[in-house]
């Protein structure tokens, strides 16, 4: 059978969906990752927003038209948080939540619509699909953080981590056939607080294994010297970092519960920039946050501004049902939308200013992709390089100019 394995959310939601092509070849069938006709399809969702819930509804209509008689099975977040959506729909036989994925791999033609409860150890998936390039590894799940414009506690639930020898050996093994390393959680910072270990110890217990290891997405909290200490024991660390930030206004961020102000980020800023000098900062940023003034909207901007991100992914507010920051009071959309443009308008000068920098110096890039005469792919800091003619394999290019998305490299 012709399988189709589709992401539509964060790259947690992307190692799971590799671990279920492993495990559908296994048992024979044929399997792709893009949307094409296909017998069968496994969707795994997102609902980190509205919009984000709404496509995964859209993308169930989508698979069917590539093929109206096949079968649908959908997983992830979207169908944890309203199976219903789904169970109206025609092709749908299976729906699972975020509990057992490994299910949807053997079950996908059953029909079954109940959703599984939250689970309360780490049950996820593992051994993903070979990837030359750069290849996932979930070590985490969950969150208890608690932001209050966020969802996803509610559907993923509390903070569960995985053992650290399961995390060490799937990470030797995949470094045999892959570049580059990325370890991902929902909330990596946490990894290992409910099993008596931390993010420090896991990042130790990988310094003999030799491939790049880069981070997902941290918390403010997890940066310290012990923590920087480990990852430049490691044998090729990625000096990049993506700290989220949300707000660079202290009363929009105590609002939006996030635990620490604008100048214990920027403390954190600094020491991974005095222990890693060139390494890359980048973050989100929320515009348009219930009650945020337009003087907080600036003092955000501003401290974006100061911290001299790599990049900044900006989005506008986007109201959860069921979350803290949905029952206060809304800023109408127009607001919202004059306040994205302006931080992508700050962000853009933000990425040419770094980019700019590394005119004339070298890079380490992993050759990706061949486009428009170019091979491209991205530096040990994740800055999109453009290289003339086809290559392969990682090189040391020297930036000459800015190019597109990135800079092109000699």
């Amino acid at each position: 059978m012709k399988v189709a394995v589709c992401n539509l959310g964060c790259k947690v939601n992307k190692y799971e969906c590799d671990c279920i092509v492993t495990a559908l070849r296994r048992m024979g069938h044929e399997v792709v990752t893009a949307l094409e006709p296909a017998d069968a399809y496994i969707v795994n969702t997102c609902a980190v927003t509205g919009e984000a819930e709404r496509k995964s509804r859209q993308f169930v209509t989508r698979c069917l038209r590539q093929n109206p008689s096949a079968t649908v099975a959908v997983i992830g977040c979207a169908s944890q948080h309203d199976a219903s959506a789904f169970r109206s729909k025609s092709g749908v036989t299976y729906i699972g939540g975020v509990a057992d994925k490994a299910a949807a791999a053997v079950r996908f033609c059953e029909k079954a619509t109940d959703v599984a409860p939250l689970p309360l150890e780490y049950d996820g998936l593992c051994d993903p699909a070979e990837d030359r390039t750069r290849a996932y590894i979930k070590v985490q799940d969950g969150c208890d953080n608690f932001c209050s414009y966020c969802l996803i506690p509610y559907l993923r639930g509390r903070s569960r981590s995985r053992a650290l020898a399961d995390c060490v050996a799937e990470c030797e093994a995949v470094a045999a056939r892959s570049r580059e390393i990325v370890l991902t959680g929902i909330d990596l910072s946490s990894y290992g607080k409910n099993i008596g270990s931390s993010l420090a110890e896991l990042i130790a217990a990988l310094k003999d294994v030799d491939v790049r290891i880069r981070l997902g997405s941290l918390e403010v909290g997890v940066v310290d010297e012990k923590l920087l200490g480990a990852l430049k024991g490691l044998k090729r660390f990625c000096p990049q970092f993506h700290l989220s930030l949300q707000s660079g206004g202290d009363a929009v961020l105590k609002r939006m519960n996030r635990h620490y102000t604008s100048a214990q980020y920027a403390a954190k800023v600094a020491l991974i920039r005095e222990a890693c000098p060139d390494a890359a900062v980048t973050t989100d940023l929320i515009c348009g946050f219930p009650t945020e003034t337009e003087g907080d909207f600036e003092q955000s901007l501003a401290f974006v501004e100061s911290m001299r991100f790599a990049q900044v992914h900006v989005f506008g507010y986007s109201p959860r049902s069921g979350t803290v920051a949905a029952k206060l009071p809304q800023l109408p959309a127009n607001v919202v939308e004059e306040r994205v443009a302006r931080a992508v308008a700050v962000a853009e000068k933000c990425k040419r200013e770094f980019l700019s920098a590394l005119v004339g110096k070298r890079l380490d890039v992993l050759a990706e992709q061949y486009e428009d005469g170019c091979t491209s792919g991205h530096s040990l800091e994740f800055v999109k390089a453009y290289i003339p003619g086809r290559h392969d394999g990682e090189l040391s290019v020297t930036v000459k100019q800015l190019y597109k998305d990135g800079v092109i490299a000699e």
